[in-house]
């Protein structure tokens, strides 16, 4: 990506509010958009791309685009759309050099205002200008700007151009680019307007005629006949012709040479064909242009979506990027993370939600995001919800994800709550930050399970009948030793037999839970080395992902569900409900 330097970062233009009505599928947007770059997620059809073709109708620096009727809301074009945008614009895109004076707003924060030239010695505190483009009920496009006393100028091609903006939709339309059609990126980059003339008079003087077969030229001799008898233009021949649509031109795009031989850029892998589109496209362009990239991850390598999504970071442009790629996302560090939920709006994913970002991208691009506080809890919620749905739960776009620790699931699911992304969460209660935990209640509702007190093991084990110890201490391959050996250990006795442990411990169930969570001696002042290997005796039990899958089908196959129903059936049904499934009574 070009970038020389000359041009300061706050020179760069950039949209700080942008207004859809009655575009595409947008019936009303009002966004206010991160100056950097603008990450879009959001499940398909919500609207994400018509975001981004928004942007570049706005700033589009031709005047050849058509509308149809698809592009209105519902298709009713009579009641027109209208896309405005109140910018932050240097003075040498030429705005204010128009024929008529071009007057700034200022800004208030969340949009334009008139300004206090009084206050401010004739000058507005913080610049801005309002374009928008509006489709007509005829189906024509007006570029205009809106003036502070409300009134109306164009807002020309020439200052569009001045502004820039680079395109790298998710479409064909590179290949479109590549070629010298009127209007394409190369054909503004060369800017050779003679060309095609003479590209004409060239390709008329071939000899097509001379290239015809024998029978072709019989044919085409029987035609001319025809034509003679009707009194039509007769002495027929064949040659390169044009006319309203078509453009000899459109015959040539960029070629490239692979293995000694040139072949045409369009004929190369879909990756190469859109970045070497977009490098065209930002070459004639104003130095840090408003770029939008529809499906970063369209045509490209892991490795190629991580480089060129650094790349936009470092860039000083203001950039809007929509994606459905894991890559894409954990590469998009720095930049600002918005979700597109299913009724058009836009909300901000919070700075906090970073570390979730790095650990499990996965997580901001499901239809619905299960944080659950560790390992142990991952595997028992996909367990159960798998249990309940009756098949891969991927297939219904449930992610479940490893929030790390309780405090900071916390974090990420009050972060994800307030962007109206749709979560749920699954913890612990560790008895701390309870008025927290209790606002995402109140936003999550059933969304949240939250034991009322303890984790799982304790509200597990405890429904454990005497005859089931044995049973519960085998793990998933059959064998029972190495728990027995971490619960012997915590009773000081050689002895790792079941009917030891038992004649040596009042509460078997107690000494469990205390082995399964790792919990440490209950003597402060016991040695380090033994607090140490007291906390790894939960690796020897559920502390896996493994580990809670085998809990999760444990509570079926010991008939634990009944006693654990009340808690967890609200939550798996919200989670159903979520997907588009009906209520269950049940989970077996």
């Amino acid at each position: 990506m070009p970038d020389d330097g000359q041009q300061p970062a706050d020179e760069a233009p950039y949209i700080r509010l942008l207004s859809i009505k009655r575009f595409r599928g947008i019936e009303d947007l009002t966004w206010l958009p991160a100056k950097g770059v603008n990450v879009l997620l959001g499940g398909g059809d919500v609207g994400k791309t018509t975001i981004l073709e928004a942007i570049a109708l706005l700033l589009n620096p031709t005047n050849a685009t058509t509308l149809s009727d698809a592009d209105y809301w519902q298709r009713r074009h009579e009641e027109g759309f209208e896309i405005l945008a109140v910018m932050a614009l240097p003075l040498t895109c030429g705005i204010v050099e128009q024929r008529k004076s071009v007057w700034p707003w200022e800004w208030c924060g969340e949009g334009a205002k008139l300004p206090d030239l009084e206050v401010n010695n004739g000058q507005p505190h913080d610049p801005v200008f309002c374009v928008r483009v509006c489709g007509t009920p005829n189906f024509d496009l007006q570029h205009e700007i809106c003036q502070p006393d409300e009134s109306f100028d164009h807002f020309p091609v020439s200052v569009r151009r001045n502004i820039g903006v680079v395109r790298l939709s998710g479409d064909d339309r590179n290949d479109r680019d590549l070629r010298l059609l009127q209007g394409s990126a190369l054909d503004r980059l060369l800017s050779d307007r003679t060309l095609r003339s003479r590209l004409a008079d060239k390709l008329g003087e071939t000899d097509v005629d001379g290239e015809l077969k024998d029978e072709a030229k019989t044919a085409l001799a029987a035609l001319n006949r025809r034509f003679v008898v009707r009194l039509l233009p007769s002495q027929l021949g064949l040659g390169l012709v044009g006319g309203q649509g078509f453009s000899l031109n459109a015959l040539i795009g960029l070629m490239a040479t692979k293995d000694g031989t040139k072949l045409p850029l369009s004929s190369w892998g879909a990756g190469t064909r859109r970045l070497a589109a977009f490098e065209v496209a930002a070459l004639h362009q104003v130095d840090h242009p408003i770029i939008v990239v529809d499906e970063i991850e369209r045509g490209l390598e892991s490795y190629r979506q991580r480089i060129l999504m650094e790349e936009l970071i470092a860039n000083p442009s203001q950039v809007f990027v929509t994606t459905h790629s894991a890559p894409a996302v954990n590469a998009a560090v720095g930049a600002a993370l918005w979700y597109v939920d299913t009724g058009g709006k836009v909300g901000s994913l919070p700075a906090s939600v970073a570390a979730q970002q790095k650990r499990d991208p996965e997580t901001f691009l499901a239809r619905l995001a299960v944080i659950a506080e560790g390992a142990t809890e991952v595997g028992f919620v996909t367990t159960l919800l798998t249990r309940s749905i009756g098949e891969d739960i991927r297939r219904y776009g449930i992610r479940v994800s490893d929030g790390g620790s309780n405090s900071e699931a916390l974090t990420v699911l009050r972060g994800l709550a307030a962007s109206g992304l749709a979560v749920a969460g699954f913890a612990d209660n560790e008895g701390t930050q309870e008025g927290l935990w209790q606002q995402v209640k109140e936003k999550l509702g059933d969304f949240l399970m939250r034991w009322p007190n303890g984790c799982l093991e304790t509200n597990i084990v405890p429904h454990l009948c005497d005859d089931q110890i044995e049973a519960f201490i085998t793990d998933a391959e059959g064998d029972a030793g190495e728990r027995l050996r971490t619960l012997a250990d915590r009773l000081g006795i050689q002895d790792k037999s079941l009917a030891a442990i038992l004649a040596a411990t009042g509460d078997i169930r107690q000494l469990i839970v205390g082995a399964a969570c790792g919990s440490p001696p209950a003597d402060a002042g016991s040695p380090n080395h033994q607090k140490k290997e007291w906390k790894k005796h939960g690796q020897r039990w559920f502390k896996s992902t493994a580990g809670g899958a085998e809990l999760g089908e444990k509570v079926f196959a010991l008939g634990l569900w009944p006693n654990l129903s009340p808690q967890l059936l609200p939550f798996v049904n919200a989670v159903r409900t979520a997907v588009g499934l009906a209520a269950a009574q049940t989970v077996d």
